[in-house]
This record gives structure tokens, C-alpha cells and sequence, in this order.
């Protein structure tokens, strides 16, 4: 049955709160709609995931975020077990939610991790044109922006073939290897029709000397 009182000492349930682990994100789905009553209040609908990162101050009202906004939910509206997010800087990544993103990395969690496919966070940005999370990754060490996933696929290759020409631009200013090839023997410049993204990669390699190589260290996961 849905929850029907709103008031702030009305929660009907008190899920138990989880144990903190650091690099992880405390995600609840919402069971009912649920539309904010006061300004730092959260509106949501049913079904979506909200990040939740203050349970103690208030057990029937708990700060959380949903997309980029920010407010108290009613404990009530939400399920009663938290699951843990295990690739939440991925799924931020995929999204373009930079201040998820921004969120995941103060939390600890590893820019350098990689998914069941070998994917990095950054592989993700650079998939979806996220040029917002594509900058903020680069700022970081040790995000693998030469790293390759299983198909061989590097963050420039997957740029290249979606068409983001802005996003190949930045990753070769921060050092991306246009000469890799993915398990197809393929370079970036080969995966593309566009005109621009084929100057860009060629201009780079012209006007570059750096040494590209990108060795098993930079897969460090320094959050554990």
C-alpha cells in the first residue's frame, strides 16, 4: 500500500541503516511518486534511483540526490534495503551526471576501474560526447586514456566512431594514442566519416613525438 502521510515525523518505516564502506554509493529506488512539499525538499517518481548520503541526521527524512538535485526524501517512499552502486562512476560517465561523477570520485571511488568489458570511466564519457565528465577525468591521474577494452576499443577509438569531434580534440591535447589499434586492426582515424575527426587525429600525429605507451600500473586502483 502506498505511503500517505508527507509530514516530516510521519515515516512509517525506518529502514536499517546500511554499513558504510568507503568508494561505495548508498542507492534506494523510489517505491511511489513523491512530490516536495517544502523548498528543501526532493520531488522523484517512482522507479528511480536515488543516491542517498545522509541517513543520521533525521532516520524518517534522508538527504539525498536524484540527477543534479538535491533535498530530503521521506525514508517511507523509498525501498527498505540500500543496494550498493559497484561501478558508480561508470553509470555517471555513461549518463553525463557530472555532479554524480564529481560525488563518486570525493567518495573514493576509482577513476581507473574498469567494468565486465574492460571499460573505464572515461571510455563511457567519451562514448556518450559527456565532454563536461570527459575534462573532469582527464584532470585526474591515472584515468586510462590509452587504456583498450576487450575488443581493443580505446576512449579515442569509441569518440571517432560517434562522431565527437570535440571530445577527440580534448583527449588528443591530453595525450590519447592515435596509433593504437582495437582487436579488428583498426585505427581511430579508420572508424569515422568525418572529415574533421580524421584531420584532427592525422594533425596530432604529425605535430607529436610523445611516447604513447600505456603500461598495466595505470590500472591502479588506489581506493581500496
Amino acid at each position: 500500500m502506498m505511503a500517505t502521510e508527507t509530514g516530516k515525523t510521519s515515516a512509517k518505516s525506518q529502514p536499517p541503516k546500511p554499513v558504510r564502506r568507503p568508494g561505495k554509493v548508498k542507492v534506494v529506488r523510489a517505491l511511489y511518486n513523491y512530490s516536495a512539499q517544502h523548498a528543501d525538499e526532493l520531488s522523484f517518481e517512482e522507479g528511480q534511483l536515488l543516491y542517498v548520503h545522509d541517513l543520521d541526521t533525521d532516520p524518517n527524512w534522508w538527504k539525498a540526490k536524484c540527477g543534479e538535485k538535491e533535498g530530503l526524501i521521506p525514508s517511507n517512499y523509498v525501498e527498505e534495503q540500500m543496494e550498493q552502486v559497484e561501478l558508480p562512476l561508470h553509470e555517471a560517465a555513461r549518463r553525463g551526471n557530472i555532479l554524480f561523477l564529481i560525488e563518486c570520485l570525493r567518495q573514493g571511488v576509482s577513476p581507473s576501474g574498469l567494468d565486465s568489458a574492460g571499460n573505464t570511466p572515461l571510455y563511457w564519457a567519451a562514448r556518450a560526447g559527456h565532454l563536461d565528465c570527459v575534462r573532469h577525468l582527464l584532470s585526474l591521474p591515472n584515468t586510462g586514456i590509452n587504456a583498450q577494452n576487450k575488443m581493443g576499443d580505446s576512449p579515442l577509438h569509441v569518440a571517432s566512431v560517434h562522431s565527437h569531434l570535440e571530445v577527440v580534440n580534448l583527449l588528443l591535447d591530453s595525450g590519447a594514442n592515435p596509433t593504437l589499434r582495437n582487436n579488428e586492426n583498426l585505427l581511430a582515424e579508420e572508424l569515422t566519416a568525418d572529415v574533421a575527426i580524421i584531420n584532427s587525429i592525422q594533425m596530432s600525429q604529425r605535430n607529436s613525438e610523445r611516447d604513447y605507451g600505456y603500461s598495466a600500473d595505470d590500472y591502479n586502483d588506489d581506493s581500496d
